[in-house]
């Protein structure tokens, strides 16, 4: 019976050829889109979960007037572990994002993540060096590690990963230093690192005001979250009014400490940004949206196929075939069509991956002997198979055969306005994608011509070793760079424009304080990148007193202290060192444009601040390689440190990778939108297809009585054009809905714009309208005769 069952299904599958390759196609288009999102999940909600410890470490975090952080200070790990017996474990790290270079006699690299932590947080995260993991037996001593990729660049002979001497910074400098073996860097944590560090201990000799670690616990299980956080929260703050802070102080009274577990840290932090989450949110719905439409196709087309199944459900019936046993022979022939369409999905999958890729910066592989997909598919294609076949088998198998043999057979209103309604779903979700694809497309436009209140074009930056603490250590390299023919000006930071943040810290004007971020700048900054004076001036050495107490604020700044005239009035910052405010400067957007303009101060001389090591060039554009080439090959003389490892970028590239996210977002919509209207469109030719046949012998009839083409085209028309009406009507308070709450995560954005909506409905209703009449087209010109030549 089975075998009976299973020629009758190829045999029906190939007679109509058409509707199985549009079933089958457009299943497998879906599914190949549903296998890279289900993989991209995986990958996305995996991290550390190979961590033993996984479900019981977290993170220590500082809650601040403006802002959360998880930069706690090195004492308070030692704090916790002494006082709370919760705790198992503490480990603290801090990370240097300082790039330097490697190198040994067979090559060099650079090192831009270098972890510095103790031996308590490399057991935390199971962090094992290929030499095994020994602890340093003082507090002087410290283990240097390169990850197994650095390491084979270095010592490609050396397969064990044994210590080797090594270069730091460039040959010439001559300064060398002992490699204690090879680590593997876990590309799948969230701890991540080109080299580490192991140290007995972190943070040695610092106090509270040394925010720029990060304190790891591990608690006992079953421990109460909630109760440990208010007891470190407690701590926290007795340690601080220990170390001398004023208990009346509000931001002493506003701050807290608070507990975000590891499972948070890659998608959803309490402190950083969820943009990651928000893309896998966007993708893993979009993944399903484009499976469903693609399961609704398949149902639609199955109902409307209902008829010509209909003599044989009857006749199988009246031979003794039970409704169980027809619901699962049309089981069988979706199912092979589900399967068909699923090794399809994976081949074209295996295609679009590399692409895939490189667009989320990930290394995904479908075959892997490790991978989930391997067990997820099988349980996908079930899935869609009841999904997809558990309708359209209920209703082929529900036929009565008196009715059916008689000839009298016709599909319920039941079924007709499932399916218009099924085609309406179709078309609203398409129209979704096209009108969030259209605002995406504004927003990202709008972020490239908008005037972001300065110019990284023709900006340089040179990638550099060496610390510039004042201006008298920066201005014999500036002097030798100024020499050279198309520099037009150079400067010394300690954060470039590029979305870095300098770090915060508080300041007082008028016996008012507040928390500032802080840029460390010399002479030239303001100019380099063109950022426009609003008052007083900008740094210059005409005045000497500039590199000893001068600063200048931004417009954010000025607001945030409400300031009227407040050039001349002192600021007093860290270690009660007070300058004078020479300028205030325009706002300009350094973060990008998902976060407001930060209040900010800009000083030559900070004693609590960053090291100012980015130099920054504004060059002519007619001589920018020429500059670059003479730059090279003068770098060893004009910066000794760095030697022959000469490196740069361009700031306008730099800046534009703030755009990222929104690129991929804008990537996923396109595919989304092409995805789904290909999806609806199919299924449309193929329903406008059994419509239009299943009206022959009217339209004949009309042709008889005088009707044009044209009345016939708006006849057939008429309903589908209605259907993608209403769901133009239905999507568009949804897709203003989603696009709104979108745009709202951006402190600069446009104004929701009315013409997305329009093109939307003007581009489903002429799809509709160019498929329907293909369609309609044959039977138009079909000759009467032919339809009636049987009545």
């Amino acid at each position: 019976m089975f075998k009976l069952n299973l020629k009758i299904a190829l045999r029906n599958l190939w007679r109509n050829k058409i509707i199985t390759f549009i079933n089958i196609g457009g299943l497998a288009i879906a599914l190949a889109a549903f296998i890279l999102v289900t993989m991209y999940f995986t990958y996305e909600t995996g991290f550390d979960k190979e961590n033993p410890n996984y479900n019981e470490i977290y993170v220590v975090g500082r809650q601040l007037p403006d802002f959360k952080t998880n930069n706690t200070p090195p004492p308070l790990g030692k704090a916790i572990k002494a006082e709370i017996p919760e705790v198992v474990s503490v480990g603290t790290m801090k990370m240097s994002f300082f790039e330097f270079p490697v190198s040994s006699d067979h090559g060099v690299v650079f090192l831009s993540k270098c972890l510095y932590l103790d031996y308590a947080a490399a057991k935390m995260f199971n962090i094992k060096p290929n030499v095994g993991l020994t602890q340093p037996e003082s507090t002087t001593e410290n283990l240097f590690y390169l990850s197994n990729e650095n390491y084979k660049t270095l010592f490609p002979h050396n397969k064990n990963g044994q210590p080797e001497m090594i270069w730091l910074g460039s040959k010439s400098a001559n300064m060398t230093g002992k490699l204690s073996g090879s680590i593997f860097a876990d590309p799948h944590s969230n701890i991540t690192f080109d080299a580490i560090s192991l140290m007995k201990e972190v943070g040695i000799g610092e106090n509270y005001g040394y925010n720029n670690y990060k304190t790891y616990i591990q608690v006992k299980p079953g421990t109460d979250i909630q109760a440990l956080e208010a007891k470190i929260n407690a701590l926290y703050k007795k340690e601080l009014l220990k170390d001398g802070e004023d208990p009346n102080n509000e931001t002493f009274k506003a701050t807290k400490a608070f507990l975000d577990p590891l499972k948070n840290q890659h998608l959803k932090p309490k402190a950083g940004t969820d943009a990651n989450y928000k893309v896998l949110v966007a993708l893993s719905v979009l993944g399903i949206l484009i499976l469903v439409i693609a399961c609704i196709n398949f149902t639609n087309l199955s109902i409307a196929q209902a008829t010509k199944r209909a003599k044989e459900v009857g006749v199988k019936k009246v031979m003794g075939a039970y409704r169980f046993q027809l619901a699962f022979q049309f089981l069988t022939e979706i199912l092979i069509q589900c399967l068909a369409a699923t090794i399809l999905g994976l081949i074209m999958a295996e295609i679009i991956l590399p692409k895939f890729n490189n667009l989320f910066v990930v290394n995904l592989s479908i075959w892997v002997a490790n991978s989930a997909l391997f067990w997820q598919l099988p349980l996908i294609l079930i899935f869609i198979t009841l999904i997809a076949g558990i309708y359209p088998a209920m209703v082929l198998s529900g036929f009565k055969p008196a009715l059916v043999l008689k000839g009298n057979f016709q599909t319920s209103k039941q079924s007709y306005w499932l399916r218009n309604s099924l085609l309406v779903v179709q078309f609203s979700v398409a129209v979704v994608f096209i009108i969030g694809l259209l605002i995406i497309s504004s927003q990202l436009k709008y972020m490239r011509t908008q005037d972001i209140g300065f110019k990284p074009e023709q900006v340089v930056y040179i990638k550099n070793l060496a610390y510039f603490v004042s201006p008298s250590k920066f201005d014999p390299i500036r002097d030798k760079m100024v020499k050279i023919p198309g520099v037009k000006s150079v400067t010394v930071t300690n954060a470039l424009p590029d979305g870095s943040d300098g770090g915060k810290n508080k300041y007082t004007v008028d016996g008012k304080e507040q928390s500032l971020s802080f840029t460390d700048v010399d002479f030239d900054y303001f100019e380099t990148l063109d950022i426009k004076i609003k008052e007083g001036r900008t740094f210059s050495r005409e005045f000497k007193t500039d590199t000893a107490n001068s600063a200048i604020l931004n417009e954010a700044a000025v607001a945030k202290y409400g300031l009227t005239n407040p050039v001349g009035k002192t600021i007093k910052g860290c270690q009660n060192k007070e300058y004078k405010i020479v300028g205030v400067i325009r706002d300009f957007k350094a973060l990008g444009f998902e976060k407001a303009v930060q209040p900010t101060i800009y000083a030559i001389n900070d004693p609590c601040g960053n090291p100012k090591t980015e130099i920054m060039l504004k060059i002519e554009e007619s001589r920018m390689s020429e500059v670059l080439s003479t730059l090279k090959s003068q770098w060893p003389e004009i910066n000794k440190l760095d030697g022959d490892n000469f490196r740069y970028q361009f700031l306008d590239e730099m800046y534009g990778k703030l755009f990222k996210k929104q690129e991929q977002l804008q990537s996923v919509f396109f595919a989304a939108a092409i995805l789904t209207i290909f999806i609806a469109i199919l299924g449309l030719f193929a329903f406008a297809k059994y419509i239009t046949t299943g009206r022959m012998k009217e339209i004949a009839i009309r042709k008889i009585l005088g009707a044009s083409h044209l009345q016939i085209f708006k006849l057939i028309n008429s309903s589908f054009f209605v259907m993608v009406l209403i769901a133009n009507i239905i999507s568009w308070p949804l897709a203003y809905i989603l696009t709104k709450k979108w745009l709202e995560t951006f402190a600069y954005r446009i104004d929701l714009p009315l013409f997305p909506f329009l093109i939307s409905a003007a581009l489903t209703i002429l799809l509709t309208i160019i498929t329907v009449s293909i369609q309609a087209n044959s039977a138009v010109k079909a000759n009467p005769v032919d339809a009636l030549k049987y009545e």
